[in-house]
């Protein structure tokens, strides 16, 4: 189990097609001085590679986090989610929908499908720290995570 006083760094999976999203969310985490490595996976058939450690993704690290977008090329965030939730191996990884969408037909979706949270993407940077400090402080430093 991963506890609130852990020195070793949080490891975030973004799973997002946008480069300029990605970027602003590592900025985000770095202003705040979160201690995560955060990795990018472009759409959702490359982030289950990772997960699965396939192909060049061998030694990819078990995320502790994820934050997953929810329109994406190849393999759309729903699909992925329920993949996730389905697989006793990954079931346990908190996932956060991080999109722009916020249609109520996407939020139910994405708690049916057992998200654990669902965050509206801004393009504002100071709103980017917000949130980011607002995950690292629930979810790195209130919240035990299940470690295996």
């Amino acid at each position: 189990m991963r506890y609130k006083n852990d020195t070793h760094p949080s490891v975030i999976l973004m799973i997002d097609d946008n480069p300029t999203d990605v970027l602003l969310i590592k900025e985000a985490f770095a202003f705040c001085e979160a201690n995560s490595e955060i990795y990018a996976a472009e759409d959702g058939v490359y982030a289950l590679e990772f997960l699965k450690r396939q192909g060049q993704n061998l030694h990819a690290p078990r995320p502790d986090l994820i934050l997953l977008d929810l329109n994406m090329p190849r393999k759309n965030g729903l699909e992925v989610l329920a993949e996730l939730k389905a697989d006793p191996e990954f079931a346990s990884i908190p996932v956060i929908v991080y999109t722009s969408s916020v249609t109520k037909e996407d939020i139910k979706a994405a708690y049916n499908s057992h998200a654990n949270g669902y965050i509206r993407k801004s393009a504002d940077f100071d709103e980017c720290i917000k949130t980011a400090q607002s995950i690292k402080d629930f979810w790195f430093s209130t919240a035990i995570l299940y470690e295996p």
